[in-house]
């Protein structure tokens, strides 16, 4: 916020004005002094960078790529999403394989040994929103159906890398059992990309939780600049329904300002202090170019209502024990007196390819970190 002075006749001399500007280059300096420090970049954009940490402990790589049956995932294993069930540990992953990213499933009893059970998606004819990709789904029971909502898209790149290509569309599928086989409601539309919003560009699933009678999605909404050289800015919004077989409400402001550059969501909700912890994969940006830098975490009282001020970093190459550059989606699982922090990194710069799964942790309760003085 900019004041004015009110005062009658106040002057402003030449002394006072050179003043201000050199504490105020000190002030700008101090800021970025201090995110070097903590780990924190200042990015070449002026995108919003994070100088407060609330740092996990990494455990490193639990599943790598090229494990997977029939070569499913011999390109990358990434965007792990964990949930846990009955004892059992369920996590998807995206496997790069053959023919294209499918969702792979894994399932452990104690999260060291995992049975890798091959992709449990199929992609979709040619034309239709999943035939590109058929990956990244997220879970929620209803108390009688298993639901997942995927991401799909129509294009890749090229053989044999097959990225998925924006726009990026939520798709829903269902199954009576956690682990599938999992049937495509292909009359389901939660939600699609919507010109001259937020989410024009990417309308991608994210976590699910339930409030009431209504669940709440947080999910990845993108949407390029009308710039000459044109940016995605990548955020989260949030969609609403009470019917998981019927449409999403999606609201009209994104959760977090686009500036952040964001995506993906995994939240936790503390019952020691009553705060919800929102975490979520920063973009970062360097003489490269943008990749998938580290995990974040944002913190409210209001599971609606979020303050892009109170957000901290998790996991970066300052803490990631194997990974220097490349840090991927975060989805979390409270495991006793720990939280579980699943992520994708990379040992490489490679970025999008090559990526195994890893896991980190971070103590219970958890607990907002306060500034540094």
């Amino acid at each position: 916020m900019t004041t004015v002075d009110e005062t009658p006749n106040a002057v402003t001399s030449r002394r006072q004005v050179l003043a201000r500007c050199f504490f105020a280059s000190l002030s700008l300096a101090a800021k970025r002094l201090g995110a070097q420090a903590t780990g924190a970049s200042v990015y070449p954009d002026g995108r919003p960078a994070s100088i407060l940490r609330l740092d996990a402990t990494d455990s490193g790589p639990i599943i790598r790529h090229g494990e997977g049956p029939d070569k499913c995932d011999y390109l990358g294993a990434r965007e792990a999403i964990c949930f846990q069930f009955h004892g059992t540990y369920y996590l998807h992953y995206d496997g790069a394989g053959p023919t294209g990213w499918r969702a792979c499933l894994a399932v452990s009893g104690d999260l060291k040994r995992w049975e890798l059970k091959g992709p449990v998606l199929d992609l979709g004819e040619t034309g239709t929103d999943d035939a590109g990709t058929a990956s990244s789904p997220w879970t929620v029971f209803d108390g009688k159906w298993w639901h997942i909502f995927y991401v799909g898209c129509r294009t890749t790149t090229a053989p044999p890398n097959r990225i998925p290509a924006v726009p990026y569309f939520t798709l829903a599928a269902r199954s009576p059992r956690p682990q599938g086989p999992w049937t495509k409601q292909r009359d389901v539309v939660p939600f699609r990309t919507k010109p001259g919003t937020y989410y024009s560009d990417t309308a991608s699933p994210g976590q699910i939780v339930k409030q009431g009678d209504e669940y709440l999605m947080f999910f990845s909404a993108a949407a390029f600049t009308n710039e000459p050289k044109r940016r995605l800015l990548r955020t989260l919004g949030i969609a609403r329904t009470r019917n998981l077989d019927g449409p999403w409400d999606v609201d009209p402001q994104p959760a977090l300002p686009p500036e952040h550059q964001i995506e993906n969501s995994a939240l936790y909700f503390e019952k020691a202090n009553k705060a919800w912890f929102l975490f979520t994969n920063h973009i970062g940006l360097d003489t490269e170019g943008e990749y998938t830098e580290s995990i974040w975490v944002y913190w409210s009282r209001e599971l609606n209502r979020w303050d892009a001020e109170r957000r901290a970093i998790v996991l970066d190459r300052t803490n990631c024990a194997w990974s220097k550059r490349c840090i991927g989606m975060p989805s979390v699982v409270k495991v006793g007196r720990r939280l579980a922090l699943f992520y994708d990194a990379s040992t490489t710069t490679s970025g999008n390819m090559g990526r195994d799964v890893g896991l980190a942790w971070l103590n219970l309760p958890l607990n907002a970190p306060t500034e540094r003085g």
